[in-house]
């Protein structure tokens, strides 16, 4: 197939979860490219908003051609630059078609504003497509308000939805979780995002005799995140014999080591800051269960990075079911100190034996050959 990725947003932005896919495709053969056009933002770099390059480029991420635009929105113009957005991703669409000819699929990741994109493109080109879903409810509430909302978006987004051959959670909660916006009027099936199960991989740990139990979480810093949460169950423990590991962006910012200012435990907690992914798989090796005390998530990567390597988390009621695999998911309600600090408790006097099991369950839920797999029924049958 000649399948086109089209994503919402990329590099320097993210873009990871398009990036990755698009790799896994094409190692099944297909024909494969990205066409992006990020829009950069004056209040959250001014040197990338001046210095970076203007026009129309071809380059290659590890091995994936990009077809790219680097747009200037105008700031607070929401609409105006969603209108300059999809008008530039359906011009740049065009260029593509005269270089490569008409793709048999076009995948777009979000609704916001690919799906919606790419919609407009198979009303002029014919073109089916699919949607991967991967925004929660809280960044839709962030940007909408509370539902019921009447912001102009939504009729918009709803549309997309509904037109397209599929729409792909990245955890089928994710349907329920944004109804009250979009309904369920669309075919969806729930598709797995992939993690590198390779670099990730299973290693045992040191016996935790004559050693502390060492808990990590990598998140970033921000309240969606509970580490206010995590912090305070983390003091309330009983088992002193463990430490506390911390990284993600954000955590090594003056206001985030404020917050362990009186905590009994602040000895036994370190922060590292924003590591890279080595780093990260680097620090879950040396670790011995991951915590992360969420308020809001899709589908949280950090849950099947961390039991691919052989760990299990403590986490809250808003993982998604496919994430609860047995004997490593330790769940709790969220915003409750008490259950937090009880199951970390629980978890130190237990410790966890079956690390290369659940290992292997993430391999076989989330690695890319599955999941590339999974993507590759669905674009077929919407070619179909």
């Amino acid at each position: 197939m000649h399948i086109l990725e089209l994503p919402s947003f990329f590099t320097p932005y993210g873009g990871e979860f398009c990036l990755e896919q698009a790799k896994a495709l094409r190692s099944l053969g297909h024909e494969v490219r990205i066409l992006s056009n990020v829009q950069l933002g004056l209040s959250i770099s001014k040197l990338r908003f001046f210095t970076y390059p203007y026009g129309r480029s071809w380059h290659e991420a590890d091995g994936v051609p990009v077809f790219q635009t680097l747009m200037r929105g105008y700031p607070k113009q929401v609409r105006r630059n969603m209108e300059r957005w999809v008008a530039v991703v359906r011009s740049m669409f065009a260029d593509y078609v005269r270089q490569h000819g008409k793709p048999d699929v076009v995948h777009a990741h979000c609704a916001k504003w690919a799906g919606y994109a790419a919609m407009l493109i198979a009303d002029n080109y014919g073109v089916p497509y699919v949607i991967t879903e991967h925004m929660s409810l809280h960044t839709f509430q962030s940007e909408f308000g509370t539902a019921p909302s009447s912001s102009w978006q939504i009729p918009l987004l709803r549309k997309a939805y509904e037109r397209a051959k599929m729409v792909i959670p990245v955890a089928e909660e994710l349907v329920d979780d944004i109804s009250c916006y979009f309904g369920k009027n669309y075919r969806w099936q729930a598709i797995s995002n992939m993690i590198d199960v390779d670099f990730f991989a299973f290693r045992s740990r040191s016996p935790q005799s004559g050693r502390p139990f060492r808990f990590v979480c990598s998140a970033i810093n921000e309240w969606r995140k509970g580490y206010d949460v995590l912090l305070a169950a983390f003091d309330q423990m009983e088992e002193k014999n463990a430490e506390l590991h911390i990284c993600g962006r954000g955590t090594d910012l003056p206001t985030f080591g404020r917050s362990l200012n009186g905590l009994a435990s602040a000895s036994r907690i370190f922060v590292h800051g924003d590591l890279n992914k080595q780093q990260v798989r680097d620090l879950l090796w040396q670790c011995d269960a991951l915590a992360l005390a969420t308020r809001g998530e899709v589908q949280p990567l950090v849950l099947l990075e961390a039991m691919s390597t052989g760990i299990p988390y403590v986490s809250t009621e808003k993982v998604p079911r496919c994430e609860r695999l047995e004997g490593a998911a330790h769940i709790v309600p969220v915003d409750d100190v008490v259950a937090f600090a009880k199951t970390m408790d629980a978890l130190v006097r237990k410790g966890f034996a079956g690390g290369e099991r659940v290992s292997e369950q993430v391999r076989q839920m989330a690695s890319p050959a599955v999941v590339a797999r999974q993507i590759e029924e669905v674009l077929k049958s919407a070619v179909g």
